[in-house]
């Protein structure tokens, strides 16, 4: 048996994991830690360092004492990371600025200005475009890209950029404290679009760094997922709680282990993610690339083996948008209430779980109201950071209840629109695992397979997988399995849905018009949102 600290950090707060890796992956407790993400007026999107750190520390000492597990036990510390932000450290890894997350805009100008001119192809300038696609199988696309965060504090932060000794992500921000190392695995390295994934090369890229003016000694140097980084130092030990000298390993980014945590590992095998974000990866064994419809084979923790990989930006955000704005909003004209979600005298387990039977209780297609999951912007099948999220074809008879499930199907028709998209390259998997907390609502699973036409398996822990996924890295790194795509056999499935026929012919009508919404609107968008 092995004890793994894994950390799964997301986008508006952590969780401290300690995960036991035996004849299956066993989640033994989980603490969470809520810290800020400030949206700024002009697109930015940032965090803050030591909120992280604060929340680590906290989380970590109540896991320790929850599951009276000695730190002594320990066998290794491993992270599942929010990526494609932005940390820019100095040479005694301190953070220069907030990090930039993922979600920051800030960059549309000077990306037009580095590759949208002259003959292009999706937004790029074709000589960049094909010198990217030989290095990559990939280019920047996305205004919300990493290196045009780079690009945005090079170009307005100057006295600031001058000091920068790495460029880091979210999760090798926390290493670098944890162990003075500053690393970047390979997953994370692609998602700058400056790696060269080429076989026998599988480093930065000087040329691709010279195309858009990165300075090369700014890259930090690359290691596996499942290699140790180094060793627990004793002043952050202390910090939180642990022991001096824990192995730190390279750990992945949430593209990268969720699926692994899921059990999506072999060949072929596909997984849908329902959380803050969503999307549909599919386990490939050489890259490809849809420049069309922005999906890349991205690369990930096991070798020789790529996710084929399609993103949504809003989708269980979408939900919690729900909760606040048509659930719990007031305007102070009734006369009483009631909190379902916190009365004990409630059968409710939380505020979720009742909403989930009340949309069960509307027929599938919300009454033909359509709902459009673009609630800050959208990148696959197309890239817009102007499109914005509507509800279609509104009736008086259309009720709140009608909204709350056009959400959840608006969730899964953007999901099944991008799972058809994959297929217009790679063959997908006729089961799909559904992982995240949307999968623990059982009737968003039945929308899913319906809308789909597939069944959906749900796994345990599906909140946790990504923590699951980072433990196993540990287990692959220490010897204990012989590789990732052994740690299916860890993984079993805990429900299986399958579609109802009677819902194909309604869902495929409104699938349809969805899919045809973003065309008819997109000058709209670009008119209220520039």
């Amino acid at each position: 048996m092995q004890y793994v600290l894994s950390y799964d950090i997301g986008t508006t707060g952590l969780k401290s994991c300690l995960v036991e890796i035996g004849d299956t992956a066993t989640l033994l407790g989980g603490e969470y830690e809520t810290y800020g993400l400030y949206i700024l007026d002009n697109g930015g999107a940032e965090q803050d360092c030591e909120e992280w750190w604060t929340a680590m520390c906290r989380s970590t000492r109540r896991l320790i004492a929850a599951t009276g597990i000695s730190p002594s036990d320990i066998y290794g510390i491993s992270f599942c990371s929010q990526m494609q932000g932005l940390v820019l450290v100095d040479r005694n890894g301190n953070a220069l600025r907030r990090p930039m997350s993922y979600m920051d805009q800030r960059g549309g100008e000077v990306m037009r200005k580095t590759e949208q001119f002259g003959l292009t192809v999706s937004g790029v300038n074709l000589s960049i475009l094909l010198k990217s696609l030989i290095a990559t199988h990939a280019a920047s696309t996305s205004v919300k890209d990493p290196l045009w965060k780079y690009k945005w504090v090079q170009q307005n932060e100057p006295e600031i950029y001058e000091k920068v000794y790495k460029w880091l992500d979210v999760k090798e921000y926390l290493i670098c404290r944890m162990t003075g190392e500053c690393v970047m695995t390979p997953d994370s390295a692609y998602s700058t679009f400056l790696y060269d994934t080429r076989k026998g090369k599988m480093c930065f890229s000087r040329s691709l760094c010279k195309t858009y003016g990165v300075k090369y000694e700014h890259m930090p140097r690359v290691v596996g997922c499942s290699e140790v980084v180094g060793g627990l130092r004793k002043k952050q030990a202390e910090e939180l709680g642990l022991i001096e000298g824990i192995p730190v390993y390279g750990s992945g980014g949430d593209a990268t282990l969720i699926g692994i945590g899921a059990g999506a590992t072999e060949l072929g095998d596909t997984h849908i993610y329902c959380g803050t974000s969503g999307w549909v990866s599919t386990v490939i064994d050489k890259q490809e690339v849809d420049i069309f419809s922005m999906i890349a084979g991205i690369v990930g923790a096991q070798e020789n083996r790529f996710n084929y990989f399609a993103e949504m930006e809003t989708a269980g955000k979408c939900y919690e948008w729900v909760k606040d704005h048509l659930a719990l909003d007031e305007i102070d004209i009734y006369l009483s209430k009631a909190d379902l979600g916190h009365s004990s005298e409630s059968k409710y387990l939380s505020l979720y779980d009742y909403l989930s039977e009340v949309i069960a209780q509307v027929p599938p297609g919300s009454g033909g109201v359509i709902f459009t999951p673009w609630l800050h912007g959208n990148r696959c099948p197309f890239e817009d950071p102007k499109a914005a999220g509507m509800f279609f074809n509104i009736g008086l008879d259309t009720g709140k209840r009608h909204l709350l499930r056009a959400v959840i199907e608006g969730i899964c028709f953007h999901l099944r629109w991008m799972l058809e998209s994959q297929e217009k390259k790679i063959d997908t998997s006729r089961m799909i695992r559904f992982v995240g907390g949307g999968a623990l609502s059982p009737v968003t699973c039945q929308i899913l397979s319906d809308i789909l036409g597939r069944e959906v398996a749900t796994v345990p822990y599906s909140k946790d997988v990504g923590a699951i996924g980072a433990a196993m890295l540990v287990a692959v790194g220490s010897g204990q399995v012989k590789d990732l795509a052994s740690m299916k056999e860890h993984v079993r499935v805990s429900e299986t849905y399958s579609p109802n026929p009677q819902n194909k012919d309604i869902y495929d009508k409104q699938y349809k018009v969805f899919q045809k919404l973003y065309k008819a609107n997109a000058a709209n968008f670009a008119a209220l949102n520039s």
